[in-house]
């Protein structure tokens, strides 16, 4: 295939060059949003008697039937061709001639690529939001079965404080609430056409560059050509909205990897999002989590090596910018993959009540509690903790836990222990009396509960 470029050159391009400089086997995944955002400028070419409405009518009639020839499977895309842009436009002049010619009037590689990328990205942050939601649902519907799941909180990774299970997956739903906000604030920041701003410096054709961005959805056009070129900040932005998706996801795996492990054995993992061993009969292999773990450092990656990419570059546009799509593209998978797995691996995990209660029985995380009672009692903080921690040192070299020790042993170290101690100190009632907003008490993880079913049920667009 010749190069649209090829006037200026007296010998083709060095084949092993040619292919370094390709960037078709990526950005081919970008044809609809190509055709699409041509059709829009050749509207546009049309409207402002730049192009004749036979001409348009052409025009556009090639570029839905190559896209139409595309998606079905009839025309295959030639991955000789130097990028999906240069492709698109060579089948539209081998259907119309010289019409096809014209589309690119009024425009360069540049703002179309530009342009194509911020469409893709928009259609691919849709998805992205969609998964988010499926997977806030799926932990909301958890957190509905089991708010009467007592289990310890860990801090440093040691019992803490005893909790609900439902008050711990709540804590995920409000990760990804945000992360819904943030993929939405980069979307609007990044839903403005740069469409018109040619190679860096506009055109000399009476362009329409406001009608294209009504056209394509857009809330405006980027205000200088060369910024509307050379800016790449909103596929960092993504990349750091998805980075931090990841992280949450990361997370959230670990304590499913620890909790589904023998060690804690809180939850039971679905068949169908396990795996076996090869060779050990008894393994059950959290393995879906283990994944989604590992590939948290691969989108990392794709952030790095987009911010190392740019960080040096003049403006306005240079050829190192080919390189955002195959860190973007990869982080968006990478991503959408992630979610769809994770969301039906949390719907089909089953709680087990009775080891996470049996766990927070023996961590003494009812200790602070056992201090309130002795605050309230009219002893001061401090001393009341250091009295509850000599307590613990004594049921552990006695192998018992707070709520077995006699009523006589307590009173040893203070007179202030009476009967009703042992109400304040059980599990449930440590859960009970957890009133402050957003806290593990019942109450307030039912509100929360209800925040979290609001925002589902008031869900809006991206854009």
């Amino acid at each position: 295939m010749d190069k649209m470029w090829a006037g200026r050159f007296q010998k083709a391009l060095n084949k092993e060059a040619d292919d370094f400089n390709s960037s078709i086997h990526f950005d081919s995944k970008m044809y609809v949003q190509d055709i699409k955002g041509s059709i829009a400028h050749a509207s546009m070419l049309v409207k402002q008697g730049i192009i004749s409405a036979e001409d348009f009518n052409e025009i556009t009639d090639g570029l839905s039937s190559i896209c139409d020839d595309i998606t079905s499977g009839a025309l295959p895309i030639d991955m000789e061709a130097e990028d999906i842009h240069m492709f698109v436009e060579a089948e539209l002049t081998k259907r119309k001639g010289d019409v096809g010619k014209r589309l690119h009037t009024a425009r360069s590689r540049n703002d179309q690529v530009a342009l194509d990328i911020r469409l893709y990205l928009r259609d691919e942050a849709v998805e992205v939001n969609e998964l988010l939601y499926n997977l806030i649902e799926a932990i909301l519907e958890q957190a509905k079965k089991n708010q009467d799941a007592i289990m310890p909180g860990y801090t440093h990774l040691q019992r803490a404080q005893p909790i609900t299970f439902s008050h711990h997956l709540l804590a995920y739903a409000m990760m990804f609430i945000r992360d819904i906000g943030r993929l939405s604030d980069a979307v609007k920041r990044m839903n403005y056409s740069p469409l018109g701003s040619c190679a860096l410096s506009g055109t000399t054709y009476n362009t329409d560059r406001e009608f294209v961005a009504e056209k394509l959805d857009f809330y405006g056009i980027t205000q200088n050509s060369i910024d509307g070129v050379s800016d790449r900040d909103f596929c960092v932005e993504l990349l750091s909205c998805f980075s931090l998706i990841m992280m949450h996801l990361s997370r959230f795996s670990e304590e499913v990897i620890l909790w589904s492990s023998w060690e804690f054995k809180f939850v039971e993992l679905d068949d169908s999002y396990t795996t076996g061993s090869s060779i050990m009969p008894q393994k059950k292999n959290p393995d879906m989590a283990e994944l989604v773990r590992g590939k948290t450092g691969r989108v990392y990656g794709d952030l790095m090596s987009l911010l190392t990419s740019l960080k040096g570059l003049p403006l306005a546009y240079n050829k190192d910018m080919q390189e955002d799509k195959e860190a973007i593209f990869d982080g968006i998978e990478t991503v959408k993959e992630c979610l769809s797995i994770f969301a039906p691996m949390i719907s089909t995990m089953t709680a087990l009540k009775d080891n996470m209660y049996k766990a927070a029985q023996k961590g003494f995380i009812n200790a602070t509690d056992l201090a309130d009672y002795l605050v309230k009692k009219g002893l001061p903080f401090r001393s009341a903790y250091k009295i509850v921690g000599q307590i613990v040192a004594k049921c552990i070299d006695e192998n018992i836990v707070l709520d077995n020790m006699e009523l006589s042993e307590y009173q040893k170290f203070s007179d202030l222990f009476q009967n009703d101690l042992y109400e304040e100190i059980s599990l449930e009632t440590c859960i009970k009396k957890r009133i402050s907003a957003g806290s593990t008490g019942y109450e307030s993880v039912e509100k929360q509960i209800e925040y979290v079913t609001e925002f589902i049920n008031g869900k809006k667009d991206i854009y």
